[in-house]
């Protein structure tokens, strides 16, 4: 997975995520929306000035004293245990 940071500040972070689509970028979306000290995530796949298709853009934006690049991996971290777990209750059925 490529990763480009467009923009970043103490507060707020946009990172391009190459070659992914809804799929991976609404359960990353979820999980951050879910992670403690995130006020808002979303994505979006087409911005106006892109004129066209682009790999997603994912924009994060944190409470104070929360640093948005923490929050990212959280919600990776977060992610990664619910495929174990779900792969350990499919293993197990």
């Amino acid at each position: 997975m490529e990763l480009r940071v467009i923009e970043k500040t103490d507060e707020e972070l946009r990172i391009e995520i190459a070659g992914e689509d809804h799929t991976f970028m609404n359960v990353l979306k979820g999980a951050l929306l879910e992670t403690e000290g995130v006020a808002a995530a979303t994505y979006d796949v087409n911005p106006e000035q892109s004129g066209g298709q682009t790999d997603p853009i994912l924009s994060v934006k944190t409470e104070a004293g929360v640093d948005p690049l923490d929050a990212v991996a959280e919600g990776a971290r977060s992610i990664q245990a619910m495929t174990d777990s779900f792969r350990d209750a499919f293993t197990a059925a």
